[in-house]
């Protein structure tokens, strides 16, 4: 039997939360990353990677703090799922980039979601698959209605001749 290759699923993630549908985040002037609405739709972003990714592949949500000074670069583990900040000074982008090419050498199978134009070219470019922000939402929705469907399929009634008379 062949060794099936390793999996990693790399998400872009506020670029997913401003740019896919399923989340619809834009920040106010007068808001910041702590925001009600916010943390509600970045632990959505998670609880979504969680269960897309499953037990197929491994994932990584990054997140650009590289404009907090504080920001030590940070790693958490939620439900199996890599939850990165970008250390002060360095963008998610880079972040990514590095996450993606370093997977590539290793010969793991790599999905990059963003809708990053230049972040796409740059993973591309090594060799890695791309997916936009709005092409995960709506695989995510996919999924759903998949479930959806098996837990509660849809039974044809059988009519006879007499139900129709």
């Amino acid at each position: 039997m062949a060794k099936q290759r390793k999996k990693l699923l790399i998400v872009d993630g506020y670029n997913v939360l401003r740019s896919g549908s399923r989340y619809r985040w834009q920040p106010r002037a007068d808001e910041d990353y702590t925001d009600d609405f916010f943390n509600t739709a970045r632990e959505r972003l998670i609880n979504d990677v969680v269960n897309f990714a499953g037990r197929d592949m491994g994932a990584v949500i990054v997140f650009d703090a590289g404009d907090n000074e504080l920001s030590q670069g940070s790693r958490t583990k939620v439900g199996g799922v890599d939850v990165v900040f970008s250390p002060a000074g360095q963008s998610a982008d880079k972040v990514i980039e590095k996450l993606a090419y370093d997977a590539g050498k290793r010969g793991i199978e790599t999905m990059v979601v963003t809708s990053d134009a230049a972040i796409q070219d740059t993973v591309f470019g090594g060799g890695i698959d791309r997916m936009s922000a709005e092409g995960f939402c709506q695989e995510l929705s996919r999924m759903e209605d998949a479930r959806r469907e098996k837990e509660h399929p849809h039974i044809s009634k059988k009519s006879t001749v007499a139900d129709r008379i």
